[in-house]
């Protein structure tokens, strides 16, 4: 029997320590339970329950009335801290003012908890004003008029230097203008010159004797001279050695080392009849200058080179003074454009702290 009790009185202390435990509380307070008119005061919700209980607080739109005289300015998130046998505090705080004198009783807040509602307690809150002396009415006193600000040095002397750098920064700007007006530019013009090819340059040439009918002239050095004069000009031009100042033996040999074996036997023919009636006095029949002319012509045309560009660009090579004064301009239009923004950005900051000085 004894027993029977024991383990009877056993199982009430656990069915009352599990109700204990899924017990629901819901406390209320105030922070200060008098206020003045218009003063602010934080009404605490406090609600304990089991751990993870899903807990939904009412909510208020700003100057709603939670109870007539009495608003709610703002409410905070819900702060949520553990404590004893596995059960949790969730505490939200809602500020309420009143600007009416009276006391206010502030009905209990209810609160959901996993679905089922509870209120908490009831709140009294008392609203007082200040008393008004109305019968000494010489303590009173209109509201000041709007007072200027005390000038103060240490507030503009940066402006003022800042001021001067930019006054400065300006002058520098003209006198650097005025020096780029009068360091004229040095214009450069890219010619484009009509190139033309060696071979063109040659036949033109022996065009040219064929119509002065050199060949049936008495002078025949002047013809060979010519001749000869036009092949050594289009052979330095074609092949790239100097064949105006070689002897024609020489010149027969650099064509060969250019590996140009082409009409050498014509070509050599043409070179000794030409050294010889410049230097020997040599005479020469009509026919043997057709066929020299003739022979040069063929030499031209089987070593010309074709696709050669027309056109050449002959690019200005500048002085020394005229470089120089390029470079000056550079320098000076860099100088200019840095100075400007310098004196801008300079200019705008002053303004900006002028303006927060006289607002």
């Amino acid at each position: 029997m004894t027993t029977r009790r024991f383990l009877s009185t056993i199982m009430l202390l656990i069915a009352m320590l599990s109700t204990a435990m899924a017990q629901v509380n819901v406390q209320a307070k105030l922070d200060s339970v008098v206020i003045l008119i218009g003063q602010q005061v934080d009404l605490t919700v406090d609600v304990t329950a089991k751990k993870g209980a899903q807990v939904v607080f009412p909510t208020f739109e700003r100057a709603q009335m939670i109870t007539p005289g009495v608003e709610v300015i703002s409410s905070a998130d819900a702060d949520t801290s553990a404590v004893d046998n596995g059960r949790m505090l969730v505490s939200k705080k809602f500020r309420i003012t009143s600007f009416d004198e009276k006391l206010y009783s502030i009905p209990g807040m209810k609160v959901q908890v996993d679905g089922k509602e509870y209120k908490a307690n009831t709140l009294a809150l008392k609203v007082m004003t200040l008393d008004v002396d109305t019968l000494h009415l010489d303590q009173f006193f209109p509201p000041k008029d709007v007072q200027d600000n005390p000038f103060l040095w240490a507030e503009w002397s940066g402006l003022f230097w800042m001021s001067i750098v930019i006054t400065l920064l300006c002058v520098t700007i003209a006198y650097l203008v005025i020096r780029l007006k009068q360091n004229k530019p040095v214009i450069t013009r890219i010619r484009i010159i009509k190139k033309i090819l060696p071979h063109q340059k040659a036949l033109n040439a022996i065009e040219k004797i064929k119509v002065e009918k050199m060949t049936a002239s008495e002078d025949q050095k002047a013809y060979y001279t010519q001749l000869t004069d036009t092949l050594r000009q289009y052979i330095e031009e074609r092949f790239g050695f100097r064949a105006m100042e070689m002897t024609s033996s020489e010149i027969l040999d650099n064509l060969r080392k250019h590996g140009d074996t082409a009409m050498m036997e014509e070509l050599r023919e043409l070179f000794t009849t030409a050294d010889l009636v410049k230097f020997a006095k040599y005479s020469t029949l009509l026919n043997e200058n057709d066929m020299n002319l003739v022979n040069a012509i063929n030499f031209i045309d089987v070593t010309k080179l074709e696709g050669q560009p027309t056109e050449e660009k002959m690019m200005p090579t500048l002085s020394l003074d005229e470089q120089k004064t390029r470079q000056n301009r550079i320098i000076i239009k860099t100088l200019i454009w840095t100075a400007a923004a310098i004196a801008f950005l300079l200019t705008a900051y002053v303004a900006y702290k002028i303006y927060l000085l006289t607002v």
